[in-house]
């Protein structure tokens, strides 16, 4: 790993934020929710990564207690490393599970497999309904192409992917701004200083994937402010 991987701006962009708000926010009048909702954490597991995997970890616990009061969370871990390694657990519903699979995984040298990732999820949602994929990545070494293709079935199937991206790196920003609009779902930045900030969006994104908008607005008021700005339903 090179020095400017390691090195992290210390501020996140504050236009990539409110840009991330506004997307996450139009998908909220898509559903009222069910009280359950499906959704894969999607993480790269590559060396890169290692210093902020216990980041990750705490990260998915505050999403099941964001969601505790609305019904059932149901969590896919996804994650590659190392020479074509991809693994994904069961959706799981306990948190201490969960956090128990993802504090055994250690993060081994490759190229990322991002691909695998969002074909991935178009078979989960294809055997049952998908209502989220949260990906958490620094870097992109894939067909861009591919990918673009692939982001556009989960759009038209409905499954928004949330692109978090640590680092900014030119190259993937591009890719992954190009995910997240053709799935549906938004983009945003993240360096080592916004930790607090990706816990609420993350807790905001899984809370929409239970209980859509109302439990959204629900969770403004207990938040005391607007995590995502929800605009008025539009007609199509």
């Amino acid at each position: 790993m090179s020095d400017d991987r390691k090195k992290l701006p210390t501020e996140s962009n504050d236009a990539e934020i409110a840009e991330f708000l506004n997307r996450a926010a139009a998908l909220a009048p898509l559903h009222g929710g069910t009280g359950k909702g499906r959704l894969i954490f999607a993480l790269d597991a590559t060396a890169s990564r290692e210093p902020t995997w216990d980041q990750a970890c705490d990260i998915q616990a505050e999403m099941f207690s964001a969601t505790a009061e609305l019904g059932t969370l149901a969590v896919q871990l996804a994650y590659y490393r190392g020479f074509r390694e991809f693994h994904a657990t069961q959706f799981e519903t306990d948190s201490q599970g969960l956090l128990d699979r993802m504090v055994r995984v250690r993060c081994l040298s490759g190229r990322t497999q991002i691909a695998k990732v969002l074909r991935h999820a178009l078979a989960e949602t294809a055997r049952e309904k998908v209502n989220a994929v949260v990906f958490v990545g620094d870097c992109c070494e894939e067909d861009v192409d591919e990918l673009g293709h692939m982001a556009g079935e989960l759009g038209l199937h409905g499954v928004p992917v949330f692109m978090f991206h640590e680092g900014g790196e030119p190259g993937a920003a591009r890719i992954f701004r190009q995910i997240a609009k053709l799935s549906g779902g938004a983009y945003c930045r993240f360096d080592a200083g916004s930790a607090k900030l990706l816990r609420e969006l993350l807790s905001a994104v899984a809370v929409y994937a239970v209980g859509g908008r109302p439990a959204l607005e629900h969770y403004h008021q207990r938040a005391g402010r607007e995590v995502l700005r929800l605009p008025r339903p539009t007609r199509r």
